[in-house]
């Protein structure tokens, strides 16, 4: 599977968010990585599907990837998918019924993902394995950008490397928080494909570069 560049817009500039998402993605980046956050959920509040519709009128279409911090999910799914979301990843524990939000999605011609906190097992994510499209294992806890990875969240990527090697689904394995320059190829390594990135490209002076670094450190 290639190697997925999916810089977050959490750490772009707003006031000019689609020149921002334009410049990354001719830079060399593969998708658009949108943190959202309810200051419920999670304790910080960000974007919602106005964003994602504004950027699809703005011209953006490649991949745009939705990370829901949010709670209760369900209404936020059909109005992001409505806007443009090509695939929408949520925490079970957002949702009453984990089955059913993921047929929304799926039903919406959407892709579906799992996330997963630092502290939270894996295996809800096993369990599901075979019917969602990601699974996004967070390595910092959510809420803020620009933190420090967690360096235990390895070990589980290795495990859920193994358990997506070992399925007959096609499973992309994201992993956001805290990946740099200096240590993308440790994550990597451990087995992850698509990489969320957000100050460490938007607050760089030359994304292309950066882009071009991180590409060489997982080749």
């Amino acid at each position: 599977m290639s190697k997925i560049i999916a810089p977050s817009i959490l750490s772009a500039d707003f006031s000019r968010l689609g020149e921002e998402v334009r410049a990354v993605l001719d830079a060399g980046a593969d998708w658009v990585h949108f943190d959202v956050m309810d200051n419920h959920y999670v304790p910080n509040l960000t974007i919602g599907p106005m964003v994602c519709k504004s950027l699809r009128n703005y011209g953006i279409d490649e991949f745009i990837d939705v990370h829901l911090m949010v709670k209760p999910v369900d209404p936020l799914i059909k109005m992001f998918i409505d806007s443009g979301a090509d695939l929408i990843s949520f925490h079970p524990e957002a949702t009453d019924d984990l089955d059913a939000t993921l047929k929304l999605i799926k039903d919406s011609g959407c892709k579906a993902g799992i996330a997963v906190n630092p502290e939270e097992d894996i295996s809800i994510a096993k369990k599901y394995i075979e019917d969602i499209d990601l699974v996004l294992l967070m390595s910092v806890n959510p809420g803020f950008g620009g933190q420090k990875f967690i360096e235990p969240v390895l070990e589980k990527i290795k495990m859920m490397r193994s358990f997506i090697d070992q399925s007959k689904n096609n499973v992309h394995l994201e992993v956001d928080g805290g990946i740099n320059v200096d240590n993308i190829n440790e994550v990597c390594v451990a087995g992850a494909d698509t990489f969320v990135l957000g100050s460490a490209i938007f607050n760089t002076d030359d994304y292309s570069d950066t882009i071009s670094a991180l590409r060489n450190n997982i080749a």
